[in-house]
């Protein structure tokens, strides 16, 4: 009995291979390593699961995707069999009913899935925390975000519903490691892992908002500036109850330990900073009936600092931070945490 529930197409070789999938639009518009038989094996046998074993599900699709689909666009994205936990983990958490990925997917707002991985397994896989950290050059990166896409892509009916007006390069694939510093934290423990477990957490993002602050001599100013990026009208962040990144690049950082400033104090600071008058939003077109919905005179650009989720990393060298907005509202779409389980770097 054959055991792939999956097309198989006889291909002349690997670039008419290539070309095929062009012409049949499984791609994301770039290259694939066209997912032999031989090659999908490789990825299920890595982890021992079936092709069949369902990873989850988007019920608003009438859709499932199983580790053979994943597999398959993991081969795709050009991933290792060692890559392969995470792009798992990396689902199930897409595939959480809290995510609520048909949101993201379909809207016209065009979010990305922006993947945080943490714990041992950053240092394990050889993923980028330093110079680029969100732009090329470094495969494991690109590869495991683009594998998610891919398969949802393929798997999800995310090209069948996908309203995007404009979308952004992370919808090809973002994906974040985070650095481990002695100082602060890391994202892992913070969602109630041990350090010694590695986690995947994705969140429903716009594309990254470059910070420059190369004149701040305190913790203070520095946060500021930050924070001012955070309150701009035309994101989600200042108009809904919406989650975020703040990525601090090594040289902000190296102020804000150097002052002592622990993670939380760095959180605590940017929620109660950004902020602006509701009666600004006036001057947006904004109605009083929207501005009567929030309590105070304050608009927050995170409902709580515990929906702001702050990463360091980035080369060492140059006054730079981001801010990643996130997208919609948590009543449609909330960061999931998943432990990478099925790898002996837990």
């Amino acid at each position: 009995m054959n055991r792939w529930r999956s097309e198989q197409i006889k291909v002349g070789d690997l670039f008419e291979g290539m070309e095929l999938f062009f012409e049949k639009g499984w791609t994301d518009g770039l290259p694939i390593v066209p997912p032999t038989p031989h090659k999908v094996e490789e990825m299920l046998s890595s982890l021992s699961l079936t092709g069949q074993e369902v990873i989850g599900s988007i019920p608003e699709r009438n859709l499932q995707i199983t580790a053979e689909k994943a597999a398959i666009n993991a081969v795709m994205a050009g991933c290792l069999p060692a890559h392969f936990p995470v792009v798992i983990a990396g689902l199930e958490a897409v595939l959480d009913p809290r995510f609520g990925v048909h949101g993201p997917t379909a809207s016209t707002g065009g979010a990305s899935l922006l993947l945080i991985v943490s714990g041992p397994i950053v240092s394990q896989l050889g993923f980028n925390t330093g110079h680029n950290l969100l732009g090329p050059g470094h495969r494991t990166n690109l590869v495991i975000g683009r594998a998610v896409q891919l398969a949802l892509i393929n798997a999800g009916g995310t090209k069948e519903f996908d309203q995007t007006t404009l979308g952004h390069p992370g919808k090809i694939g973002f994906c974040l490691a985070e650095r481990e510093q002695e100082e602060w934290e890391t994202l892992n423990v913070e969602q109630g892992f041990r350090k010694e477990e590695s986690t995947v957490t994705v969140i429903a993002t716009e594309g990254p908002n470059q910070i420059y602050q190369p004149a701040a001599k305190t913790p203070e100013v520095l946060l500021r500036t930050i924070a001012d990026r955070m309150v701009s009208a035309g994101t989600f962040n200042i108009q809904r109850n919406t989650p975020c990144v703040v990525v601090i690049g090594d040289e902000h950082w190296q102020l804000l330990v150097q002052e002592k400033w622990s993670k939380q104090e760095v959180k605590d600071y940017l929620f109660e900073h950004a902020k602006r008058p509701k009666t600004d939003l006036l001057d947006f077109g904004f109605s009083s009936d929207y501005l009567a919905g929030i309590d105070g005179e304050w608009v927050r650009a995170v409902p709580s600092p515990e929906a702001l989720y702050l990463i360091a990393g980035g080369g060492k060298g140059g006054p730079f931070s981001a801010f990643i907005p996130g997208w919609g509202s948590l009543n449609q779409s909330q960061p999931v945490t998943k432990l990478i389980t099925h790898s002996g770097f837990v």
